[in-house]
């Protein structure tokens, strides 16, 4: 006790507490709450002279600007009080009817009214996790998977349990054996969460004959599946895989994102889901955002109705098979032995192992100097692997930027393993968990 009669203060607990004085206000849940591990690093790899493969950045610069911004302003003009009105949770009707003609080009019949417009479709993740999650639960996602997924099921205090991935997409023994695992260890399972085209951060897509029986198995384990699909209509040879979706309309939640293959700042996505599910859908986002941005919504849809969308999808997907192009023979030509790589047919990124006693982690901030930036591969698993994995994001700079980066990161790599070589293996520094997303790991 203090001369005045009030207890004393822990030295340790009165530091933690000028650091952050509401510190015994916030919830739980937020205890496993961490920012992106390049995010603190962002500024200086934002920087021109550094060639950033970390972020995954849409290249926009093929977008037809000038007829884009004469719209918009068609839009104002001519339906301005309703454009920057309030508007519906479910979002605008006629953009939900484009969205469902876009869906059918993967095999998905669907009706606007089960479609849901959402403020990206990491709003969508939130919601599914939000309405499905209890602490405790138990998600099946990829290993490694995406970090702004990972982020919402911490956010939720939901656990979850990798599931190992190949060539050939997520395995489906291994999904099996999971689920028993879980059964039997008492744990309730929510759903399985899996991006089966053109994988962030793995770049691999599930094999065509693989999807029945992965739908099969969560079926026999009455196991929801969150279907995220926003690389799909971006495979380098033109072809659109079957959704899951498309063969279990009843037991697949589809997430969709306009971010990839038009804007993302206008931050439009959205959830295709059971006719039941949908209501509760429509409900969490009227609680959480009231209502998405009418306007962005009337942009996109006039986009679409006066625009040759589809060619404009084509225009991007020959942009990045350049791109993919070039880092995949720069890794070829520069990477040391013992590095591995995966090969993408369409998206945004290459998952790239590292030769062992590499930590990526502790390498990027050297990288960053050597004025070359990656997303180093802890953040996308939720149990602190990926210490010898980076994702590589091709997706934003020129080729030759692209073929300088992997150079510069090659040597980086050449270095830390001399280092290795005399000082030993580094013991990998452990994490708290996943991270939240940033637009720098999306």
């Amino acid at each position: 006790m203090t001369a005045s009669g009030s207890p004393e203060k822990n030295p340790a607990q009165a530091g933690r507490h000028n650091l952050d004085p509401h510190l015994d206000r916030y919830a739980a849940r937020t205890s496993g709450m961490t920012a992106s591990e390049i995010r603190a690093l962002f500024a200086v790899a934002s920087r021109p002279e550094v060639v950033s493969l970390a972020g995954g950045m849409p290249n926009l610069a093929a977008l037809p600007l000038d007829s884009l911004s004469a719209q918009v302003a068609e839009i104002i003009a001519e339906d301005g009080l309703v454009a920057l009105q309030y508007g519906s949770a479910h979002g605008v009707p006629a953009l939900r009817e484009q969205i469902c003609e876009i869906m059918a080009m993967e095999g998905i019949s669907a009706h606007p009214d089960d479609v849901v417009v959402t403020v990206g479709s990491q709003m969508g993740l939130d919601m599914v996790t939000r309405l499905f999650c209890d602490p405790g639960d138990v998600v099946i996602a990829e290993g490694p998977s995406y970090v702004g997924a990972l982020g919402s099921f911490t956010a939720y205090q939901a656990n979850v349990v990798h599931v190992t991935m190949d060539d050939d997409g997520l395995v489906p023994e291994a999904l099996r054996e999971a689920l028993t695992q879980a059964e039997r260890a008492g744990k309730r399972v929510k759903f399985l969460y899996t991006i089966p085209n053109f994988h962030n951060p793995a770049g691999v897509t599930l094999a065509v004959e693989r999807r029945e029986e992965i739908l099969e198995i969560c079926r026999a384990h009455d196991v929801l599946v969150v279907e995220d699909n926003p690389y799909g209509l971006l495979g380098f040879d033109g072809q659109t895989y079957p959704a899951l979706r498309s063969t279990d309309p009843d037991n697949v939640v589809y997430l969709g994102s306009f971010s990839k293959t038009f804007a993302s700042g206008l931050r439009v996505g959205w959830v295709l889901a059971p006719h039941a599910v949908r209501e509760k859908l429509v409900l969490a986002a009227e609680s959480a955002t009231l209502c998405p941005p009418t306007f962005n919504q009337m942009i996109v849809s006039r986009y679409l109705a006066t625009h040759d969308w589809k060619g404009q999808i084509k225009t991007f997907r020959e942009n990045y098979r350049e791109r993919r192009d070039a880092i995949i023979s720069g890794l070829e030509q520069h990477m040391p032995a013992g590095s591995s790589w995966t090969h993408p047919d369409g998206g945004f990124y290459v998952w790239v192992t590292v030769p062992e006693g590499v930590d990526t982690k502790a390498m990027l901030p050297r990288a960053v100097t050597a004025r070359v930036a990656y997303a180093s591969g802890t953040g996308f698993y939720a149990d602190g692997f990926g210490s010898r994995q980076m994702r590589l994001s091709y997706c934003y700079p020129t080729p030759e930027r692209i073929r300088e980066g992997v150079r510069r990161l090659a040597a980086v790599l050449e270095s830390e393993m001399d280092l290795v070589r005399t000082f030993g293996t580094v013991t990998p520094r452990a994490v708290s968990g996943p991270q939240s997303p940033s637009p720098d790991t999306a």
